[in-house]
């Protein structure tokens, strides 16, 4: 059976793994896998057969390593639904995460990053500029895996924090990146995140990037306001069709 991309990167993320597929051998690197964050809380892992496949075990084994997981309360296991992570990292902050909408973080979006556009057409350097264009390829490269484009878009706008050459700018972007990652965006994303929204959302990227290479300060800044604004639509438009 071949690998999809989630086992893949679940591969990455746990290497070296250990010889035996036993149940306590698989429960223990799906638990580093969950505590690192690299399934998020409220997050599917993948389907027990693929599991089984990476582990070269039996599902009876696999399942046993989920109830496990279940049993020190990092998972919770839904009949014909799947397994699902319950392990929530503390930050030691107030939850802002977790009480935030995808609009409400939207709004705040709106408040920063055209600011921070600004700043990076100003301040990046020639090897911030690299490293813009190298998260805007790996951006690219994800079209049509909701998922992977949103760790991707995520990885490319932080990095947009960084040619601010702002250190609390960059902090704050990672708050908002943190944001990003509650439930209720994964909710939201798979249905907004088609391959053809993909598309337009990695045209605005590109267009960005040309602009700030070419030091162009208030085109820079309109693209990333429509961008936002375009973002917004989408999601107004999966809240409606929730009512």
């Amino acid at each position: 059976m071949k690998r999809n991309r989630e086992t893949d990167e679940l591969v990455a993320e746990t290497e070296p793994r250990p010889a035996s597929g036993s149940s306590v051998n698989i429960a223990v690197e799906l638990r580093r896998a969950i505590v690192s964050g690299h399934f998020a809380f409220g997050e599917k892992l993948p389907p027990e057969r693929e599991l089984a496949t990476l582990y070269n075990a039996s599902r009876n084994t696999v399942r046993e390593s989920l109830r496990r997981l279940e049993e020190s309360s990092l998972v919770s296991r839904k009949m014909g639904s799947g397994t699902f992570v319950t392990h929530k990292i503390e930050t030691g902050r107030d939850d802002a995460a977790g009480a935030t909408s995808p609009l409400e973080l939207i709004e705040v979006r709106f408040a920063v990053e055209p600011h921070m556009t600004r700043l990076a057409v100003q301040n990046a350097g020639s090897r911030d500029l690299s490293q813009l264009e190298s998260a805007l390829q790996r951006l690219e490269n994800t079209t049509d895996d909701p998922k992977r484009f949103s760790r991707a878009d995520e990885a490319f706008h932080l990095c947009l924090a960084e040619c601010s050459r702002n250190p609390l700018m960059l902090w704050l972007y990672r708050q908002v990146n943190e944001v990003r990652g509650n439930t209720l965006w994964f909710d939201a994303r798979n249905k907004i995140l088609t391959p053809e929204t993909i598309a337009q959302y990695n045209k605005e990227h590109r267009k960005l990037f040309n602009a700030i290479r070419a030091r162009h300060v208030e085109q820079a800044v309109n693209i990333i306001s429509d961008h936002l604004e375009h973002a917004r639509k989408h999601l107004i438009g999966v809240s409606s069709e929730d009512r």
